[in-house]
């Protein structure tokens, strides 16, 4: 399409920006530049003049495609991209002979495209989850006085352009806190145990740098011993983080200094007499680990929709059902998820929570046993039906029964893939568990009902 050249380029600035909104926006913008080309056409060829160029409209709905897109996913990035838009479109549609009506159809193209991708891509709301404050307050630590960090370096990238090297940003940020790299033969956990001890001798706080796996590791330690947890985002992805509000490594050192915090929920996975694992973010079983990981290491290039719909097509041409009991009934599950916390949208991609503390599990389950399965859940992913399709059951509780019953099928918490010795698991939930950093001006506007 003409002009995709021209917001291919702009969607790489912002991609190169390296922050987190950005990327989401100039992913959100480019693929709705592809959606309204492929609409131009297919559609507008019709609705323009025989004597009119269809490049006229093309050019037009390339121009409010982006815009649009990237002002659904990011209003701050998108103000600047529709003035851009809005005179790259007038410079190129003033030469020759130009129609309002070709104008009016490219914006309707370029509008509803944008509109389309929310359907499949929701757009996250740029508020932090909701949840209510602790009890007994966490401990303000100006200069990191008391804080012990364990920042995993091997973790991820997402730390922003002017500070690539998070151990370096906090060391300076927080000149007095305790900061600690693991050598390669150094075990995370371990250090994170240890700093957790030292932290809970001075009355002080753990925290942790890295992504989903390393903040479970922290939390749960976090949790057992009682302390605080900064969650510094460092990995790729940083899903809890995000939630929780703490968008850069700044906000968190903020809130460590003035000791703003609030409590939140954690997940649990018990095996009857044996181990135990808690989820901040998900548990899953079936396919849904795979899928995850197939969508994961294609999102950044070609968006979250779409990456979703290649990897469910891979995982399900590969995989096969579990045969597993769900309280007491025996069921065939291409995967069953559970959130900690109720997440949104309702349907097979969920993406973000409003609510921390909210007591409950979100079940999501894609049931093998129904005809055709595979087929509808691929056919209820590619229209964005899946939450009201047959194939998909959901509810919302606070406790699960689950028991293997036939194969070795693979556990997921939080994005890590793990066996467990006994075929039996429940699922519940630590209400209230632990205590987290997070900047005060994140939940304002909620503490009138949040503060219980």
């Amino acid at each position: 399409m003409a002009g995709g050249l021209a917001w291919g380029a702009a969607a790489a600035a912002l991609g190169a920006s390296g922050n987190r909104t950005a990327r989401r926006a100039a992913l959100r913008g480019i693929g709705t530049v592809a959606i309204a080309s492929a609409v131009t056409r297919v559609l507008a060829r019709p609705a323009a003049r025989k004597a009119q160029p269809l490049d006229a409209v093309g050019r037009v709905a390339s121009a409010a495609a982006f815009a649009v897109g990237v002002l659904l996913e990011a209003p701050r990035y998108g103000l600047f991209a529709v003035p851009g838009a809005a005179a790259l479109t007038v410079a190129r549609t003033r030469s020759g002979d130009r129609r309002p009506g070709d104008v009016a159809v490219g914006v309707a193209i370029g509008v509803g495209a944008a509109a389309l991708t929310a359907r499949w891509w929701p757009v996250k709301p740029e508020a932090a989850a909701a949840a209510a404050h602790p009890r007994r307050p966490a401990p303000a630590l100006p200069g990191g006085a008391g804080l012990h960090i364990v920042v995993n370096p091997s973790s991820g990238i997402s730390w922003s352009a002017d500070t690539p090297d998070a151990s370096a940003y906090l060391r300076a940020a927080l000149p007095k806190a305790e900061i600690t790299v693991p050598r390669e033969d150094q075990d995370l956990v371990e250090l994170l145990e240890q700093a957790a001890r030292r932290a809970k001798d001075e009355g002080g706080a753990l925290g942790a740098c890295g992504g989903d796996g390393t903040i479970n590791a922290a939390t749960e330690i976090a949790a057992r011993l009682g302390l605080p947890l900064a969650v510094f985002p460092g990995g790729t992805f940083n899903h809890f983080a995000v939630d929780l509000g703490n968008q850069t490594l700044e906000d968190v050192v903020r809130a460590v200094q003035a000791g703003d915090a609030v409590v939140a929920d954690l997940g649990r996975a018990r095996a009857p007499g044996g181990p135990e694992h808690v989820f901040l973010n998900t548990f899953s079983l079936g396919i849904y680990s795979d899928l995850v990981g197939a969508r994961e290491k294609l999102e950044q290039r070609i968006g979250k929709w779409p990456a979703l719909v290649v990897g469910l097509a891979r995982v399900l041409a590969k995989g096969s059902p579990v045969n597993v009991s769900v309280n007491g009934r025996p069921k065939r599950l291409w995967l069953l998820f559970a959130g900690n916390g109720i997440y949104h949208p309702a349907g097979f991609a969920p993406t973000y929570r409003t609510q921390l503390d909210d007591g409950l599990l979100d079940v999501r389950a894609v049931d093998a046993g129904t005809p055709l399965a595979r087929t509808r859940l691929l056919l209820a992913v590619l229209t964005g039906t899946l939450h009201s399709s047959r194939v998909l059951t959901t509810a919302q509780v606070r406790g699960l029964r689950l028991e293997v019953l036939r194969g070795d099928p693979r556990f997921s918490y939080d994005g890590e893939v793990t066996r467990v010795a006994t075929p039996r698991l429940v699922l519940d939930k630590v209400t209230r568990a632990v205590t987290l950093y997070r900047p005060a001006e994140k939940d304002q506007w909620l503490r009138s009902t949040t503060r219980r």
